[in-house]
């Protein structure tokens, strides 16, 4: 993303929004986490933070984008404070940093709870301990709950979240419910760049060589083709099953999909309306292999 193309899916969806019954669609958004970089989003051009200034700017920014009076789901895109981020798997105690206080978050999301701009909020790439500091002070000081946790899933990135967020976010727990994205390893886990890769020449691993590419070294993609051949052999594609497999686990509220094309597209939403649960064999074959290549996108 670049600042002459932040903010234009939602002037997209708001075209489109127009046209259907609001009470219908429930929009997400979410409000980006500590960045030095990312300054442009922010009308001060400072480090981004998770606190009451930016909380208020993007809310408000996001409204007037989307042409809509409230969002449904207000997500921190990820921590102000230091957590392992997009492909990095161990937490380095050096990297430690002052953060703004869960506290002061909470608060801060409480304000544009209070005054009807968000209904519910939420985290993303947040760790087990995240979690239940959130829910501990929303618990013990009446403060907005969150209500869900979007975080990388799939077929390659599974032991993060089934380690210990899965008991943490339970219902009789902390009772958040998982957005899993890149249930598709940002496209790989679709067979396409080992099946055809003259035809995935348009695919981002090849358009723009190194990024993602945890999910695209070699090991990855010997995971990738055992998954494969998972699904020839129950006659299901790929999309199928690694969607499948997202959809079927019991914590998985919902997954995040993309596309490039409507072709592309249509074959994501019908993965989720293709034989559920997948069947006792084919989870069995995927746990084969997942003994084999466990979470290869960080090994």
């Amino acid at each position: 993303m670049t600042a002459e193309t932040q903010g234009r899916t939602d002037r997209y969806i708001s075209t489109w929004l127009k046209t259907m019954p609001r009470d219908k669609v429930i929009v997400a958004t979410k409000v980006a986490g500590y960045s030095e970089k990312s300054t442009y989003l922010r009308d001060s051009g400072k480090t981004l933070r998770v606190n009451e200034e930016n909380i208020t700017e993007s809310v408000e920014k996001s409204l007037k984008r989307l042409g809509t009076d409230h969002i449904d789901l207000l997500q921190i895109h990820w921590p102000d404070r230091y957590v392992p981020l997009f492909g990095d798997k161990m937490f380095d105690p050096k990297k430690v940093r002052d953060s703004v206080p869960i506290l002061d978050q909470l608060q801060a999301l409480k304000n544009v709870v209070d005054q009807g701009k968000v209904r519910y909020v939420g985290v993303s790439n947040e760790t087990s301990w995240g979690v239940m500091e959130f829910t501990r002070l929303a618990n013990e000081l009446n403060l907005p709950k969150i209500v869900s946790i979007q975080n990388s899933y799939s077929l390659l990135v599974r032991t993060q979240f089934e380690v210990d967020l899965v008991e943490v976010c339970l219902p009789q727990n902390c009772n958040v419910g998982l957005l899993a994205y890149s249930p598709l390893a940002g496209g790989s886990l679709t067979g396409k760049y080992i099946l055809n890769p003259e035809a995935s020449s348009s695919g981002r691993f090849n358009l723009f060589p190194g990024y993602m590419g945890r999910y695209n070294k070699s090991l990855a993609r010997e995971a990738v083709s055992a998954y494969v051949e998972v699904a020839k052999k129950h006659n299901l594609s790929p999309v199928e099953l690694a969607l499948g497999f997202c959809r079927d686990r019991p914590y998985v509220t919902s997954s995040i999909i993309g596309a490039t094309s409507l072709e592309q597209l249509k074959e994501n939403m019908n993965a989720f309306a293709a034989t559920r649960p997948l069947p006792e064999e084919v989870m069995a074959d995927v746990e084969e292999v997942f003994k084999k290549y466990r979470d290869p996108a960080f090994t």
